[in-house]
């Protein structure tokens, strides 16, 4: 199957650049651009896009925002957007990913990277750059970061968690560490589509679209704490 890609930048030479990138593939196309989020939320539904790389911060409507109307409309399901900041320690980052980015990558990346972010995200398995993620999330948790409905999230993501196995609550922990699904296998011994069934499970418990939200479940609920540098 081709990877149907949306690009939502405000900068045209940007889009450019990715796009003549993104067309290179064989397995992937750019399908639409966008120079603004509420664009971009049309655009992905018009043209059903598989993989939205979304800017955080754009005229009018900004990534954020777009990126949580996208997660809230159940037509968009299948939507993964992954967002692009400048900076890799950015409070916008966790709040995207809150509201329901798959994951997050710096614009300086390499080319390598930007495709295999986009293929990661199509399949909805793993999260984007899982240690990074985990280490931002954690740093932003440790400066007091959270917004002040912080504790009634993390209140319902704890009561949430008591619907979780034993066995599910292990596996997330081991999630919220950065872990792939063959890590966390082998350091409990069971096989990767056992690891891949607790995931889901879990994700599916606490209404999590994907291994990142899971990531900040586990630290907004206090199931796994940053630890200090």
């Amino acid at each position: 199957m081709t990877i149907r890609v949306l690009l939502a930048d405000d900068q045209a030479l940007l889009r450019s650049a990715f796009k003549v990138l993104v067309d290179s593939e064989p397995d992937m196309e750019v399908v639409g651009e966008a120079s603004d989020g509420a664009e971009a939320v049309a655009l992905a539904r018009s043209e059903r896009a598989d993989v939205v790389l979304m800017d955080i911060r754009m005229p009018g409507t900004d990534g954020l925002a777009a990126t949580r109307m996208i997660s809230e409309d159940p037509e968009l399901s299948q939507v993964h957007v992954v967002m692009l900041t400048t900076f890799e320690v950015d409070e916008y980052v966790v709040q995207s990913l809150r509201a329901g980015a798959s994951g997050f990558l710096g614009k300086g990346s390499e080319p390598e990277e930007l495709l295999n972010a986009i293929r990661v995200a199509a399949d909805g398995e793993a999260l984007l750059s899982p240690v990074a993620t985990k280490g931002l999330i954690a740093k932003f948790l440790a400066q007091g970061g959270s917004s002040q409905s912080d504790g009634d999230e993390g209140g319902a993501h704890a009561e949430r968690l008591a619907q979780l196995t034993g066995r599910e609550r292990e596996v997330l922990v081991q999630v919220a560490g950065g872990l792939s699904n063959d890590e966390i296998a082998e350091r409990l011994s069971v096989s990767p589509l056992t690891v891949k069934t607790h995931v889901n499970r879990a994700m599916a418990k606490l209404g999590a679209r994907d291994r990142a939200q899971l990531v900040v479940i586990a630290y907004e609920s206090g199931l796994v704490r940053p630890k200090a540098d």
